[in-house]
């Protein structure tokens, strides 16, 4: 029998430490609920490179160990020319980091989207940075939302049983 091939998804906000990993934990979560854990490849990364190596936020930590959502082996890092062709969807968290992905892309390969844009009755498409606003429980609340409107998106498309 043929094995295959992997979904690749990569979160991606500006540091890598808190929106991006935090969705990486839920959709992590949500995929291995389902059952659905060998058929993807999911990671996170920043456009910038302050917080390279370092975990997620203590905010992002804290919110996802109050539900129980595990966050282990999460390192920050900064996105690749590589990510392009490695991964099949490349989900920004906000409007700036969108921009960011389409300039760094060289390949046609992966598509690029914007997380909220998944989620048709949102009427904000941001996913606000709780770096600076420091409401990580309205972030945990919004990337689950767009989480389970892209795991959704991924079933159609890849016909996942």
């Amino acid at each position: 029998m043929e094995r295959k091939q992997r979904i690749g998804v990569l979160f991606v906000c500006l540091g890598n430490i808190c929106r991006s990993p935090m969705a990486e934990a839920v959709f992590r979560h949500m995929v291995s609920a389902e059952g659905l854990e060998d058929r993807f490849l999911i990671d996170s990364a920043g456009t910038g490179n302050w917080h390279i190596g370092k975990p997620p936020h203590h905010g992002t930590r804290g919110i996802l160990d109050e539900y129980g959502i595990s966050y282990e082996g999460l390192k920050a890092r900064q996105v690749s020319t590589e990510d392009f062709s490695e991964f099949d969807y490349i989900v920004a968290m906000d409007v700036q980091n969108e921009k960011d992905l389409r300039r760094l892309s060289q390949s046609e390969h992966a598509q690029i989207v914007k997380l909220l844009d998944l989620v048709p009755d949102m009427m904000n498409k941001e996913v606000p940075d709780p770096y600076y606003t420091g409401n990580f429980e309205e972030v945990y609340e919004l990337v689950g939302k767009g989480c389970r409107a892209l795991l959704e998106r991924i079933r159609q498309e890849a016909q996942l049983d």
